[in-house]
C-alpha cells in the first residue's frame, strides 16, 4: 500500500526539470589554460625584429658619426703600423695634435703615379706640423718654428728621406708624414692636408699578424 503522507510524490519528469545546467567546464586551480601559441610566437618575432634593426642602426650610427675600423695596405707607417693592421678611428671628438696619427681621403694634390702606385681611397700618416707653423728639415731632423722636432715614435737614426722644403702651413692645414720616412709618399710630395678631409684619429690596432691585437695608438 503507498504512503501518500503529507508531501505526494511527484513524477519522475518534474524533477528532471529541475536539474540546473552544467557551468561550462574551467581548469582546475593551479592549471590554467595554456595561451594560444600563435599570438605569443608572432610578439616573440616581432621582438626579435626589433632588436635586430636597432643593432643594425646602431652599428650604423657608430660607423658613421663615432667609430670605424680601417685596413692598413701598406708599410708608409712601420714601425706604428704594420700592413695588415686593422685600426679602430674616433670620428668625434678628438683633437689633433702634433703627433696624432690621422686618418683622411686622399689628397687633392696627389697624382697617380707620383707614389708609384694606385691611390688608397683613404690614407693614414702622423700629423707633424699644424696650422700657422713653419716647418723644414735639416738633414734628418725636422724643425718647426726653428727648434728641432723630438720625435720618440721614430727608430733611432731613421733617415729622413726626401727633405722638407721649407714653408708656412696655412690656417686649417696640416703636414703629414709616415713613420717609415725614407719610403712614405706624404706632404713632401703631394702637400698639406686640409682639415675637411681628415676622417678621424687612429687610437687602437685590434688585428696583427693575423690575430685579435690590442695596442694603443
Amino acid at each position: 500500500m503507498a504512503n501518500d503522507g503529507p508531501y505526494p510524490s511527484r513524477p519522475q519528469a518534474d524533477l528532471a526539470d529541475e536539474v540546473t545546467p552544467a557551468a561550462p567546464s574551467r581548469p582546475a586551480p593551479g592549471h590554467p589554460r595554456p595561451p594560444a601559441r600563435r599570438p605569443r610566437l608572432a610578439r616573440r618575432l616581432l621582438s626579435w625584429l626589433f632588436i635586430v634593426v636597432a643593432a643594425v642602426v646602431v652599428a650604423v650610427l657608430l660607423r658613421t658619426f663615432v667609430v670605424q675600423t680601417f685596413f692598413v695596405p701598406s708599410g708608409s707607417m712601420i714601425p706604428t703600423l704594420l700592413p695588415g693592421d686593422r685600426i679602430l678611428v674616433q670620428k668625434i671628438g678628438y683633437s689633433i695634435g702634433e703627433g696624432a696619427v690621422v686618418v683622411f681621403k686622399t689628397p687633392p694634390g696627389y697624382r697617380p703615379g707620383s707614389c708609384g702606385g694606385t691611390p688608397e681611397a683613404d690614407l693614414v700618416k702622423r700629423v707633424i706640423g699644424l696650422p700657422g707653423e713653419t716647418i723644414m728639415s735639416v738633414g734628418n731632423d725636422v724643425y718647426i718654428d726653428g727648434k728641432r722636432l723630438a720625435e720618440p715614435y721614430l727608430p733611432k737614426g731613421q733617415s729622413l728621406g726626401a727633405p722638407i722644403t721649407q714653408q708656412k702651413i696655412p690656417p686649417g692645414e696640416y703636414f703629414v708624414m709616415g713613420d717609415n720616412r725614407p719610403v712614405s709618399c706624404d706632404s713632401r710630395v703631394w702637400g698639406l692636408v686640409p682639415r675637411r678631409d681628415i676622417i678621424g684619429r687612429v687610437f687602437l690596432v685590434i688585428w696583427r699578424h693575423g690575430l685579435p691585437d690590442f695596442k694603443i695608438i
